[in-house]
């Protein structure tokens, strides 16, 4: 018998034949894409990002020219290299992060509706970032004091979770008690701060956990990279493993695969990358549960595929989103989170209403 967990019945996702009939060499509920097919739809959404980007680039308040690039004195030289250039760089790694982890949580918890946020590691990084913002700290050891609490606070709910999980036998349910319970503790913490805090600071609160975008400075971009795209890469590197898990973990025992230790790993590899971005943008919703999705119904299950095309479309969604936002309400910007709920929560309904339409014809 398959080991299930909470949510294994969601109805967007199941797998669609029994564990005992699926050959060994094929993952369950996905089809197996190698050589041209996998470069090719790599290399379609390789372009979709690079032109999410050049888009969210060039358009906003201020008219970008091409003479402009060039120009160094220019007012568009600047906007583009400084301010939009970076902000949607920044997009675009905060994105395919975020939709990375929904991939890695959706198949660790075998549960469709499981997203970055899942378990708790979002909560602890909003409750350092509103410690922060109410103790009225700017500069924190040579580093700006919100992000570098954010992910101290993530640090620390990681490992009570892990110590909370290892007793329940690291298994996905554990994990996923221990983070809903996590979630819960935070969110009355960050209650409380924002119910003491000045009106000032509740602005500067309510505005965070909205979740936003800035424009870094290029030093925090190569920072960030050097630490989302080895775990990228990590992730997609056992995408065999993680197909196995979605399944359940005597499946993947069955098969040479120790499920105990894919499973830390892929938590530790989905709590970094979110607490990560979450540090520096807050909580931005809906990116990593509508792209995986939108992706699993396209390509399959295969998480060899599923993995790099949600990583490069999820950049690509947030990048759009963020243009969006800078735009609906020129020349105020609305935070992205704003507009990845209004966006992603309407499609995500559409998209279970299409599944179940379909279910039952």
């Amino acid at each position: 018998m398959v080991s299930k967990s909470p949510g294994s019945e969601s109805v967007l996702w199941r797998p669609p034949v029994s564990t005992a009939e699926a050959p060994a060499s094929k993952p369950i509920g996905a089809r197996v894409l190698t050589g041209k097919g996998l470069q090719l739809r790599l290399l379609t959404c390789c372009v979709i990002l690079l032109a999410s980007i050049f888009v969210g680039t060039i358009f906003g308040s201020t008219p970008i020219h091409f003479r402009d690039l060039l120009d160094r004195n220019s007012t568009g030289h600047e906007v583009f290299f400084v301010l939009r250039l970076p902000r949607a760089i920044m997009a675009a790694l905060a994105g395919g992060s975020l939709a990375l982890a929904g991939v890695l949580f959706q198949a660790l918890l075998r549960d469709s509706l499981a997203t970055p946020y899942t378990l708790g590691v979002s909560s602890g990084a909003s409750m350092g970032a509103v410690i922060a913002i109410c103790l009225g700290w700017n500069t924190l050891a040579g580093f700006s004091a919100v992000p570098l609490l954010a992910f101290v606070g993530s640090g620390l709910v990681l490992l009570a979770i892990s110590q909370v999980a290892a007793r329940g036998g690291m298994s996905s349910q554990s994990l996923l008690l221990a983070g809903i319970t996590m979630n819960s503790i935070c969110g009355a913490i960050i209650i409380f701060l924002h119910s003491v805090s000045s009106f000032t600071q509740s602005l500067l609160i309510t505005r965070w956990l909205m979740g936003d975008l800035d424009a870094p400075e290029y030093r925090t971009l190569i920072e960030l990279t050097c630490v989302l795209i080895p775990a990228c890469l990590v992730a997609w590197w056992f995408g065999r493993a993680w197909n196995l898990l979605a399944i359940g973990d005597d499946w993947a025992r069955a098969r040479g695969v120790s499920a105990r230790k894919f499973l830390t790993l892929g938590y530790l590899i989905g709590s970094l990358v979110t607490a990560a971005v979450t540090a520096y943008t807050g909580p931005i919703g809906f990116v990593g549960l509508i792209v995986p999705h939108a992706l699993r119904q396209k390509l399959g299950a295969d998480h060899r595929v599923l993995i790099p095309c949600s990583f490069l479309l999820g950049g690509a969604f947030l990048v759009l989103s963020d243009l969006v936002s800078r735009i609906i309400l020129i020349p105020t910007d609305v935070p992205v989170g704003v507009v990845t709920a209004l966006i992603g929560g309407p499609v995500f309904i559409w998209m279970l209403y299409s599944r179940e339409t379909r279910r039952h014809h």
